[in-house]
């Protein structure tokens, strides 16, 4: 692992790992994610144990980044001769691992798989078609991922296609019954429940094209002056904001631990994200999203209304907005299993 919600999704399966005497575990922590706010601060607010290895591989091209990775983690991997390595999500973190167990003939478990965008510019499509083909064991977070990959063909693979349900689902019922125990973020940002809005902007489609993201930042400027909006913001975009001039009128503040997102959310009046992880975690806290991409993994929240898809739009997140402040959220839906995917995971590996 090595991203953010790597840590995340890892906290879950490795909770109950812990429960188990058949498994142990050895964490190879890349790097990819270094900051201490993306990084280091969810080991310790989620009794993650520290990573047995730390290789440290950050701020590189994607070539170099999974390349340097690949070399790294297959030391790694001779060195403790492992029988199954665990990959999460679809980040250069789970392609290397993945690549580098197969080439040594070590079965691979993929969490998350059969995700598609159906956008072979993002990396992250690359990342997971790849990584999925190569693995033995693969674990769907919905009904749809598993149609994705048996569309694929997979079923003609020698492979194994499990839904056991989202991980991330299992960490938010878990972590988010602590958050409020465990953060103060509120009262920090003098923030009233329901009362504001929360925001996250950090996919490369749109921090790299500036034209797309001055029109974020203006439609979130304008939702500010309507409903207080509240973005936290990663390292790399906050220095592609400045470099460009692009003026907020909205609170910025640092990137938050796994606790401050939760209460966050859990108090918001809605999302607004170009985060996959994010749209569903606005689901499991009965928030309406607003997704600035123009295609989501996530078919199932936009099929019924939950997610509404704009791209970076400034007038369609107008229109979402406002169309969102008339509806009211009805959860009649179970798309993501029933909190104990990280168990069915373990079980399968066992």
């Amino acid at each position: 692992m090595g991203a953010r919600p790597q840590f995340i999704k890892a906290a879950a399966v490795s909770r109950i790992i812990r429960q188990s005497d058949k498994i142990k575990e050895v964490l190879i922590h890349t790097g990819q994610h270094f900051d201490e706010n993306m990084s280091s601060v969810f080991f310790k607010e989620m009794d993650i144990p520290w990573p047995d290895y730390n290789l440290e591989i950050n701020s590189l091209s994607h070539g170099a980044m999974t390349g340097k990775m690949m070399e790294s983690i297959e030391k790694v991997l001779i060195s403790e001769k492992p029988d199954m390595v665990l990959v999460y999500g679809d980040t250069n973190s789970t392609l290397a691992g993945a690549l580098t167990a197969s080439k040594l003939n070590i079965r691979v478990a993929h969490v998350e798989a059969g995700l598609r965008s159906f956008n072979m510019k993002m990396p992250e499509e690359i990342n997971r078609i790849l990584t999925d083909r190569i693995s033995d064991l693969l674990f769907c977070p919905t009904d749809t991922a598993v149609r994705n990959l048996e569309f694929e063909g997979f079923k003609n693979f020698n492979c194994i296609l499990k839904n056991v349900g989202d991980v991330m689902y299992d960490a938010a019922l878990y972590y988010g019954a602590k958050s409020s125990e465990r953060s103060d973020i509120l009262n920090t940002l003098k923030l009233d429940p329901g009362e504001f809005v929360v925001g996250t902007i950090h996919r490369q489609e749109n921090t790299d094209d500036i034209e797309k993201l001055k029109c974020i930042i203006q439609a979130l400027n304008s939702i500010n002056k309507i409903k207080k909006v509240v973005l936290p913001l990663h390292p790399r975009t906050r220095k592609i904001m400045e470099v460009n001039g692009l003026h907020t009128e909205f609170k910025v503040i640092e990137p938050l631990g796994y606790f401050g997102i939760i209460e966050l959310l859990k108090n918001s009046a809605l999302v607004i994200t170009d985060s996959g992880g994010m749209q569903k975690e606005a689901f499991f806290f009965e928030k309406f999203c607003i997704t600035v991409r123009n295609e989501t993994e996530w078919t199932e929240l936009v099929e019924h209304n939950y997610n509404f898809l704009t791209g970076p739009d400034y007038d369609a997140i107008l229109n979402a907005f406002n169309e969102i402040q008339s509806m009211k959220f009805l959860n009649r839906h179970h798309f993501y299993g029933k909190g104990d995917a990280g168990l069915k995971i373990i079980e399968a590996i066992s």
